[in-house]
């Protein structure tokens, strides 16, 4: 079987032709798990299948954590995706649609001597309501509500503040005090806490997030099924909408994850998200 491992921002996937390898959907994820696995395996965050779409779109971006689950988005990944296929010639469109999850993405791609370089995705509108992130609350008031905005939640007996927005996946951003030594969180034990709590039964992915300025925040994600990683797009994503519904930044900022940085946008007239980011290629192989 060929694969490409690619990365955006260090947040890095196995990348295979669906339309060249036929492998049954029952067996993805045992396969996936073991491609993933960076000692006994290729090593990545996972593993992006790329389909034919049909007429629904150009191409299917197939998504499957390290530890073989099903993700319905994945923005670094989807950026990868539009690279593979134009890098690789099987397409010449500069503007794409994707789908991923049910749901289409329109991508415009930026190239330098005929290869990818950057990607501009238009990642839809912010998920705020409670019911459809999903998360669920003790507080009836809350979950009756628009959004769940700096709500207090306990993890290992400390207290937290979580603002949930859904990019097609769940995430929960929290914000800390600012000078806080984000270098310093024991993400492999808080995590995991945050990823299975009671309050979200589809688990969720966490952002830690330090405000700089108005324009520049730094972030550390968990990611469920997989764990930390050095960047995550539909995070950040996440983390800009937080961002504006806390009135911590402006609505178009620079997020700076351990793997290099993203700009993120909510176009509050139009309420999108745009992201922007590179994509980068590391090797190819057969396994």
């Amino acid at each position: 079987m060929h694969f490409t491992k690619m990365h955006g921002c260090g947040n890095d996937y196995i990348y295979i032709d669906g339309s060249r390898e036929d492998i049954p959907k029952k067996e993805k994820p045992e396969l996936v798990r073991l491609l993933s696995d960076r000692h006994f395996g290729i090593g990545g965050d996972g593993v992006i299948f790329i389909n034919k779409a049909g007429d629904l779109a150009d191409f299917e971006m197939e998504m499957y954590n390290a530890d073989g689950s099903y993700s319905e988005m994945c923005g670094n990944g989807i950026r990868c995706v539009a690279k593979f296929v134009y890098d690789k010639g099987l397409t010449d469109k500069k503007k794409l649609r994707i789908i991923s999850g049910g749901k289409i993405k329109y991508l415009d791609l930026k190239t330098e001597d005929g290869m990818v370089t950057k990607v501009r995705v238009n990642m839809g509108a912010p998920i705020l309501a409670p019911a459809e992130i999903p998360v669920v609350l003790p507080d009836e008031k809350v979950m009756a509500g628009k959004q769940v905005v700096n709500y207090p939640i306990k993890v290992l007996d400390k207290d937290y503040n979580i603002t949930c927005v859904s990019m097609g996946n769940p995430h929960a951003v929290v914000f800390l005090n600012r000078g806080t030594d984000l270098d310093s969180l024991d993400l492999e034990k808080i995590g995991p806490r945050f990823e299975h709590h009671a309050f979200f039964p589809n688990c969720i992915n966490t952002e830690f997030v330090t405000i700089d300025d108005r324009e520049n925040v730094h972030m550390r994600v968990w990611e469920r099924g997989t764990g930390e990683t050095l960047a995550c797009g539909t995070g950040c994503c996440a983390t800009v909408v937080a961002c504006v519904l806390n009135d911590h930044t402006s609505d178009n900022i620079t997020v700076h994850v351990r793997g290099g940085e993203i700009n993120c946008k909510w176009d509050r007239e139009e309420n999108v998200v745009y992201m922007t980011g590179p994509a980068t290629t590391v090797f190819e192989g057969e396994v």
